[in-house]
C-alpha cells in the first residue's frame, strides 16, 4: 500500500484510507493520520532528521502537501528548527515569537526503504486504532460475563478468543483444579484492569 503512494493519484489515496477504515473498523480520520505520520517519517528520512518535517494530506482532493516547521524564538538554540524574531520579521511582519513558519517542500518520491518504513508505520497506527477501539468495547463492560473459546495455554495461563478480541486469563485467576484445552468453550467475567 505505502509503495504505491508516490505513483498513485491524489483520490486514490482517499479511497485506500476509505477502505482501510472499512476493513478495519476504524474512523477514516486516523488511516489518513496514520498516512500523514508515514510521509512525515518518510520525509525526514530525506530531508534529515534534524528537521520539523509535516505532512498535510487534504481532506477532500486528497493532494499531499509537506512542510518544514520554523518556530520563531528570542533566544535561537537549534539552528534548524528555530528563528530569531528579527530574522522572522524580514519574512512576514505579522509573525511573532512563538508562531510558526511553513516552508513548503516539494513532493517526495518514494524509495524502496522509504515505502517500507512508511507502511510500517501505517500499520503500526492501525493497530492502535485497532488496539483502542477495542479496549472502549470492552472497559464498560466490567462486571459481565462473556463466552468464549481457548485459543492457547502458556504455563497455565489461557488467552481466550472472544471473536473481534482476546482476553488472558491468568493461573492464579481460575477455578482450583480447573483444566482447559485449545478449543474449549469457557465463559469468562469481565474484571476492571488494575
Amino acid at each position: 500500500m505505502a509503495l504505491a503512494l508516490s505513483t498513485m493519484g491524489n483520490t486514490e489515496i482517499l479511497q485506500i484510507a476509505d477502505a482501510v477504515a472499512r476493513e478495519k473498523g476504524i474512523g477514516r480520520e486516523q488511516v489518513i493520520e496514520a498516512l500523514e505520520n508515514a510521509i512525515q517519517v518518510a520525509g525526514r528520512r530525506k530531508y534529515g532528521h534534524e528537521h520539523n518535517i509535516r505532512a498535510e494530506i487534504d481532506r477532500k482532493s486528497g493532494e499531499i502537501r509537506l512542510y518544514r516547521i520554523t518556530d520563531v524564538v528570542e533566544v535561537v538554540e537549534n539552528e534548524v528548527t528555530q528563528i530569531t524574531l528579527a530574522t522572522a520579521k524580514k519574512r512576514d511582519k505579522a509573525l511573532e515569537i512563538g508562531s510558526s513558519i511553513k516552508d513548503p517542500l516539494p513532493p517526495i518520491d518514494f524509495g524502496r526503504i522509504a515505502a517500507q518504513t512508511a507502511k510500517q508505520v501505517i500499520v503500526q497506527k492501525v493497530r492502535d486504532a485497532e488496539r483502542d477501539k477495542q479496549f472502549d468495547e470492552y472497559k464498560n463492560r466490567a462486571g459481565e460475563v462473556v463466552s468464549g473459546t481457548v485459543k492457547r495455554i502458556e504455563y497455565g495461563n489461557v488467552t481466550v478468543d472472544f471473536g473481534r478480541t482476546e482476553g488472558f486469563l491468568r493461573r492464579d485467576e481460575m477455578i482450583p483444579r480447573e483444566t482447559f484445552r485449545q478449543g474449549d468453550r469457557i465463559r469468562a467475567y469481565i474484571r476492571r484492569a488494575p
